[in-house]
């Protein structure tokens, strides 16, 4: 790789600083939401969907390591309601081990062209075995027969070697019941703050905060940009 010179640096930065955008599309006042987050979520997730975006459901999950190291990854919501957010992933990898130690974590909702954002904090639990099977049941077979395939986040020789054992295991499974492996589950983050964030000019945006109490009470109220 070429090295660059100070001026080059300097240039590219000034280019990136310079990258802004005005947001105007909507307003969030306290007289508009819903009191209920699960409800106000649901509310902007449908209008995500309606607006056609690539992905809706993709969300940041962030997690922190037992030594304190955070991490950050995309992944997709397949469930939400009153008790909570879920997701599913290999109970190996990197999220699941940090979340055996430390079953807190966060998640982020961005949907650019709606100039919106949610970020949601809230304790992690597993769901139960009968929930995760019945979701394992209705995904794609290729999706099916690659949770078996990979041990997520572990290092793996090539990508021939991982191509060949889904190939292996297709075979094996192909006209078939495909087991859900026993280290792959759904977990669901249990909110105790949901803000939602409106995009507005001269960078004073919109946030409201919900929290609750300890009998699971909302309450609401506004952030500063």
């Amino acid at each position: 790789m070429a090295a660059t010179d100070g001026r080059d640096d300097s240039e590219r930065d000034a280019a990136i600083a310079h990258l802004r955008q005005d947001y105007k599309r909507a307003e969030l006042v306290e007289g508009d939401v819903d009191p209920d987050p699960i409800a106000q979520f649901a509310a902007w997730f449908a209008a995500a969907r309606d607006a056609q975006l690539v992905e809706p459901n993709a969300m940041i999950v962030a997690t922190v390591s037992p030594d304190g190291q955070p991490s950050a990854r995309t992944v997709l919501l397949k469930a939400f309601d009153d008790r909570g957010f879920v997701f599913y992933t290999n109970y190996g990898s990197q999220k699941g081990r940090d979340l055996a130690t430390n079953p807190r974590a966060a998640l982020l909702f961005y949907w650019g062209e709606l100039e919106r954002q949610v970020r949601i904090e809230g304790t992690v639990a597993r769901v139960d075995r009968a929930e995760t099977e019945r979701y394992f049941a209705g995904r794609p077979f290729g999706s099916r027969i690659g949770a078996l395939a990979s041990r997520q986040s572990e290092p793996v020789a090539s990508r021939e070697v991982l191509a060949a054992d889904f190939a292996r295991l297709e075979n094996a499974y192909r006209g078939g019941e495909v087991p859900v492996p026993d280290d792959w589950g759904g977990y669901r983050l249990a909110p105790t703050s949901i803000e939602f964030w409106q995009g507005r000019p001269n960078r004073l945006h919109d946030r409201l905060r919900y929290r609750a109490d300890p009998s699971r009470r909302w309450t609401v109220e506004r952030l500063s940009p």
